[in-house]
């Protein structure tokens, strides 16, 4: 008895330092949200003040109006929207025919290629800027949100075909074979059959793809000059003043670039998670 007692007592506690551990991780992920909500919705004499005020004592929304019509916030968060969906057209036409030609076909260099989309994620994006901002220069692309679609691809395609390609060979080549056999082509097959049962993993894919060309800021900064093209990362940061810093409507920019992303993610939160899961075990 004494053992048992001695063992549930034991697993009483990994479930408690379990739950505690998760509970700080989701207070640490969540807290500079908070925080930023927190500061959006407090007049600038509570947020510039010699005593800091965790709560605000007077809720206003002077912040939200401000950035949102005394800016180009607007056409800033467009930009990021139309830059963003055509860096995801791009990484999901080209992107799935890559990594289904990996995953099904057996060729020479296959192996180093894989290897090299790998190297690509290792090295810095300030290495590729200048050869980026050339090409761009080369082709007139300079400054307009497709070149700046493009050039995120450079750096966000691989990491969508490496993770493709991890769904895809999930999927027993026999499957595709059968519809074949009835008549239907490779690319027939592929959209038909293949893609249908990979859906989930290529919507999560394209959403961790989304998210990364939302944010993305540096070669935004680099290759856009005008407010017909930046994006809302570059935006905010050149909202920044050598004389002054607008901590509120910084702090409702961050806040308003937040929710597209929550509203994608509860658009396909129950096919992520699938293609969560289905990435994360075989068989």
């Amino acid at each position: 008895m004494a053992v048992v007692r001695s063992r549930r007592a034991r697993r009483r506690i990994g479930v408690v330092l379990s739950y505690a551990a998760m509970l700080t991780i989701v207070v640490f992920a969540i807290f500079p949200i908070v925080w930023c909500l927190l500061v959006s919705l407090k007049p600038e004499s509570e947020i510039v003040s010699a005593q800091m005020t965790y709560w605000p004592r007077t809720v206003t929304f002077e912040n939200y109006v401000a950035i949102w019509t005394r800016s180009n916030f607007p056409t800033l968060i467009m930009n990021s929207v139309v830059t963003t969906t055509i860096t995801v057209a791009i990484c999901i036409v080209v992107g799935t025919l890559a990594s289904y030609a990996i995953s099904r076909y057996r060729f020479r260099g296959r192996s180093a290629l894989m290897l090299g989309y790998l190297v690509v994620r290792m090295f810095p994006a300030v290495m590729i800027i200048i050869p980026l901002f050339i090409v761009m220069r080369g082709f007139g692309l300079l400054d307009s949100r497709l070149g700046l679609a493009l050039a995120y691809t450079t750096f966000l395609l691989p990491v969508f075909i490496w993770m493709m390609k991890g769904y895809l060979d999930a999927v027993p080549p026999e499957i595709e074979d059968a519809a074949r056999v009835d008549g239907s082509s490779r690319i027939g097959a592929m959209v038909r059959v293949v893609l249908p049962l990979v859906l989930p993993g290529l919507v999560a894919t394209a959403v961790f793809i989304a998210i990364g060309a939302w944010n993305e800021y540096l070669i935004a900064l680099m290759l856009t000059t005008s407010t017909g093209s930046r994006t809302w990362p570059v935006g905010l940061q050149l909202m920044v003043g050598e004389f002054q810093l607008p901590w509120g409507s910084l702090a409702a920019g961050g806040i308003i670039s937040i929710i597209p992303v929550v509203v994608l993610f509860v658009l396909v939160q129950r096919v992520m998670v699938k293609g969560l899961t289905a990435g994360a075990v075989k068989g």
